[in-house]
């Protein structure tokens, strides 16, 4: 289904957030999580939803799901949905809901962002074509790899229709998600869009990443002086998106605001950022141009903060030249400290997590910290701070040189 044409474009147009859904190592549903950002916590430990005897590392930081009956999951969306689809489909419900949507009441496009979608199902087909006689359950699985097929079940499970894009530019992928929804409602294009992230971790993610020697055999703690990698995580998070003059007519809860979406291209290295951040910089100053305002008007940046020492360097060179003397008194942190780095899902949950602080007017702290770099000119929050802010900015920056940032805005 292809988008209507778009009609005189509309740069005034705010965007709402009425719906927000998540669920991620540290708890389901945005009571629990909250609670557990605002508190530092960590959720990483030893794997058990993967294999992880062979690799160098053991550890990961992995979500606990529930019985999907119990939740409303129909039998046949709990039989072909694998791990990843039952975590979109958790986070998108609470989104639903939250928004006051109704089934069929009008297109709703879908913008989402993942890395390995239902991998672990593609990799089940395989060790069963290899090891198993059986082929009992194989076209399914075969079908259901596909990150398209898990978007078209849950508007089917919803019991919504429209426009649907994959995003799959690595970790950015989750923001870009949302920040190609957030530009569809601002053009005109459409009047609802959810949004959002969802990975699930896969044998083959986690072995590549070791073999990478990109994971913490330590303990994951960004921006720290001796900080020797990242660790892998899973989640969702989904947000339901609308103009916000619609959500007013509605009289719903208003979350908050999508204010400002910047992306940028890093053609430097596959999986090294430039050491400057300039691709990180872009990404930045164009959200705040986008949004409006200008760093001092940030009173919060989630920082990509992966662990590895190429990344943490180089982003904390961009947040510094981006801020200039604001970096002084700039609160940063990064949420991956306590439940990993969730790839395309990270910069969905990571923008529920800035809407989260926005509306109880808390900063995340990051947790873990021996020593702070040198490199980091900011304020790096490491415990529980209350703070009066209107703006957060969050940061996503993939292999490949893809570099996205999310300006949002607190409502009212």
């Amino acid at each position: 289904m292809l988008f209507p044409p778009p009609p005189r474009p509309l740069p005034d147009s705010r965007v709402a957030v009425t719906g927000c859904g998540i669920v991620s190592p540290v708890g389901r549903g945005w009571s629990q999580n909250a609670l557990a950002f605002r508190a530092g916590t960590r959720a990483i430990r030893r794997g058990t939803a993967i294999d992880v005897s062979r690799q160098r590392t053991k550890v990961a930081a992995e979500v606990d799901l529930p019985d999907m009956a119990e939740i409303g999951a129909s039998r046949s969306h709990r039989q072909r949905a694998g791990r990843a689809g039952k975590m979109l489909f958790l986070a998108a419900s609470e989104a639903w809901i939250q928004a006051g949507w109704q089934s069929n009441e009008s297109s709703v496009a879908l913008s989402l962002g993942t890395t390995s979608a239902g991998m672990e199902l593609g990799e089940a087909y395989y060790r069963q074509a290899i090891h198993g006689p059986s082929q009992r359950r194989q076209p399914s699985r075969l079908i259901h790899y596909q990150a398209q097929r898990q978007a078209l079940d849950l508007a089917d499970a919803l019991g919504f229709h429209g426009p649907v894009t994959i995003i799959a530019n690595a970790c950015a992928s989750g923001a870009n998600a949302i920040g190609h929804g957030a530009e569809l409602i601002r053009s005109g294009r459409i009047e609802r869009v959810m949004v959002g992230g969802y990975d699930a971790l896969s044998q083959l993610v986690f072995a590549g990443f070791d073999s990478l020697k990109a994971l913490s055999p330590t303990t994951c703690r960004p921006f720290d002086l001796r900080r020797d990698g990242l660790a892998l995580g899973e989640g969702a998070a989904v947000l339901c998106l609308e103009s916000l003059d619609s959500a007013r007519k509605r009289g719903c809860v208003i979350l908050g605001e999508i204010a400002g979406y910047g992306t940028a291209t890093d053609l430097h290295h596959l999986t090294q950022p430039h050491p400057n951040g300039d691709a990180a910089l872009a990404s930045m100053s164009r959200a705040c141009t986008n949004a409006g305002v200008g760093p001092d008007q940030i009173g919060y940046v989630n920082a990509h903060g992966t662990g590895t020492v190429a990344n943490d360097s180089s982003e904390a060179r961009a947040i510094c030249r981006w801020a200039g003397m604001r970096a002084l008194t700039l609160p940063v942190s990064s949420t991956k400290a306590g439940i990993g780095h969730l790839l395309g899902a990270a910069g969905a949950v990571e923008a529920a997590i800035c809407l989260m602080a926005l509306r109880g007017q808390w900063l995340p702290p990051e947790s873990g910290i021996e020593e702070v770099d040198p490199a980091c000119g900011f304020d790096l929050v490491r415990r529980s701070t209350d703070a009066h802010f209107e703006y957060a900015l969050t940061n996503s920056f993939g292999f490949g040189g893809a570099n996205a940032s999310i300006v949002l805005r607190r409502y009212p």
